[in-house]
């Protein structure tokens, strides 16, 4: 009787949670969906931008991708499945950015998750978000976007980047302090070389976390983004 009562308590417990996160979601998504219609479209849309994706070679947009989305053109906005996407998309970055003052892991996550599946996905285009990330990701030493970390790190424009500058900028986007191409050259380029090896083929990932296609030393690994280095991938 206690057992049965106490199992009643639980279902209880249960369905009152999901409930709860029901109710959240659907709160987010109709929020977000006004504040992306009423501002975050127009002022994207009416902004000026260095780059479009069309600046980008095919093989430039294809490295970066495979490294950063390997499935960004195929899913809608949340990918917890392709092999070395990670638990944070394109989408999903753009979100972070656009609708959080601050960001932490936890209840922020699935806010970000819910975003970028209902409500930024379905309205930017993926042209549109692709664009919006080229020139706002943040790449280290206050250099926003390819365009200007071009100019910081090389002192030349985009257009006139060789392959394995444009690599060593695509290598930073997961941890630029870590992979900092002045402070930390040695690993920016061996992590470039890792990508080399990803974008030939040459390297499979492992799982939806294999990021780093390899070991990461102890001492940087401190500074790596929370749930994105496990080591059993490289054992």
């Amino acid at each position: 009787m206690f057992i049965r009562r106490m199992l009643k308590v639980a279902i209880f417990v249960v369905l009152l949670t999901l409930a709860g996160v029901s109710s959240y979601c659907l709160w987010v998504v109709s929020t977000a969906r006004e504040y992306t219609l009423s501002t975050v479209l127009p002022e994207v849309r009416e902004r000026s931008y260095a780059l479009s994706p069309w600046d980008l070679t095919p093989r430039q947009t294809d490295i970066l991708l495979k490294v950063e989305d390997p499935n960004f053109f195929g899913h809608g906005g949340v990918d917890f499945l392709t092999p070395g996407a990670g638990i944070t998309t394109i989408t999903q970055s753009l979100v972070k950015g656009l609708y959080f003052d601050a960001f932490k892991p936890g209840v922020a996550k699935l806010k970000q998750t819910v975003i970028a599946a209902f409500v930024l996905d379905p309205l930017m285009s993926k042209e549109e978000q692709l664009r919006l990330f080229l020139n706002t990701i943040y790449l280290g030493n206050q250099a926003w976007g390819f365009a200007q970390a071009s100019e910081v790190y090389f002192g030349k424009p985009f257009s006139e980047l060789e392959e394995e500058e444009y690599m060593a900028l695509v290598a930073m986007i997961i941890a630029p302090t870590v992979f900092d191409l002045r402070a930390h050259p040695d690993r920016n380029a061996e992590r470039v070389a890792r990508i080399k090896r990803l974008v030939a083929g040459e390297y499979v990932p492992r799982g939806v976390c294999d990021l780093y296609y390899g070991k990461i030393a102890p001492e940087a690994q401190e500074d790596l983004p929370p749930f994105s280095y496990f080591s059993g991938y490289y054992e």
